[in-house]
């Protein structure tokens, strides 16, 4: 049951280097790609090995015993992944895994889409379809990219009608960075949303916003950093996408296939951007003196202040909600924690729920 990420544009990229660099942290995996420990040697006894390998659905395991992540980084220029080329993690990825342009999409569009696209789209499709190639079970595609640039809104768009073209089957995933509504970065991100939102809109099958500003009050009054950096954004952003494929990469109690996402969250198949709260974020020196119990970070996960977009859900209603825990978690304390949730009147679910 593989995924194939899929990182496209500077945010998108970005986005994947925190990823990765968390991933590789969390399955013990060294900079190059190799997990040291005594795996190397095979025991005779097939029973033997008790090794959690549910960690291959994101990395491929060569020959030769190093683990390559089974991602994409497109940028239509070479600066951002000249920086993966060069950084701590150039040793994990396959050259030909980082496909860059000669000149950007300049925050257009239509030179994302048509002009500059369509020359680079073709490697790129070969590349995933190599990629594709050695899953046994490819279960779908995670796209990472940002609604304001023009890389991450005109390539996309183009790339996600190619997919559906070829993989119609496989599911699809977006986690994008929306724009946010006081921070910009360029003036025509308005457009270029509208445009990537309303081509991609048929061909994914469940986006997981994020956006920037919502993402800096959270680092601001949970983490106390005064001033957020892009890298302090990425980490948070990796921290969220890292707990959504958790249920994929580690064997646990509930096994959430990226079908479920969908089948859970998604009522009509345009209504497809659920809202994600992540809970606890605490910087280090708060984190002794807090009681992190079931109820606690579940209501905080309906608190408007742990929200990776700026929107109030108070005004609106909960159609679906899926609550992922992770690490030592008992049922009998969730339930109790959704049914005091249920209780409060503040959070509306829908009639039909």
């Amino acid at each position: 049951r593989e995924c194939i990420s899929i990182h496209i544009g500077q945010a998108g990229v970005q986005m994947g280097n925190a990823c990765w660099e968390l991933y590789c942290l969390e399955h013990g995996i060294q900079v190059d790609g190799t997990i040291p420990s005594s795996k190397q040697v095979k025991p005779l006894d097939p029973k033997a090995e008790p090794v959690d390998s549910s960690f291959e659905t994101f990395f491929c395991e060569t020959a030769s015993g190093k683990h390559v992540p089974r991602a994409v980084f497109i940028d239509l220029e070479p600066t951002v992944i000249d920086e993966i080329r060069t950084g701590t993690y150039h040793a994990l990825f396959h050259p030909e895994q980082l496909i860059s342009g000669k000149e950007d999409a300049a925050n257009n569009y239509a030179r994302g889409h048509y002009t500059i696209g369509k020359e680079i789209i073709d490697t790129v499709l070969s590349r995933i379809r190599k990629m594709a190639d050695q899953c046994s079970g490819l279960q779908g595609f995670l796209v990472f990219h940002s609604f304001g640039g023009g890389t991450g809104s005109g390539f996309t768009s183009l790339l996600m009608e190619r997919l559906s073209v070829e993989y119609s089957k496989k599911s699809k995933l977006e986690f994008s960075v929306y724009p946010a509504p006081q921070v910009s970065t360029a003036v025509v991100e308005p457009y270029n949303s509208i445009l990537t939102t309303h081509t991609t809109l048929e061909h994914s099958d469940c986006a997981f916003m994020v956006d920037n500003e919502a993402i800096y009050d959270i680092c601001n009054r949970n983490l106390d950093i005064e001033r957020p950096t892009y890298t302090n954004l990425n980490r948070l952003i990796g921290q969220i996408v890292s707990s959504v494929t958790a249920s994929l990469r580690f064997n646990g109690a509930l096994n959430v296939d990226l079908i479920e996402f969908q089948t859970n969250l998604v009522p009509y198949p345009r209504i497809h951007f659920p809202l994600t709260t992540y809970a606890p974020i605490i910087s280090a020196e708060k984190a002794y003196h807090e009681q992190l119990s079931v109820p606690e970070i579940t209501n905080a996960c309906f608190e408007f202040s742990n929200q990776m977009v700026k929107c109030d859900p108070r005004r609106g209603k909960y159609m679906a909600c899926c609550l992922l825990y992770r690490g030592d978690v008992v049922p009998k304390d969730v339930n109790a924690a959704i049914a005091s949730i249920k209780t409060r009147r503040s959070i509306q679910f829908v009639d039909w729920c």
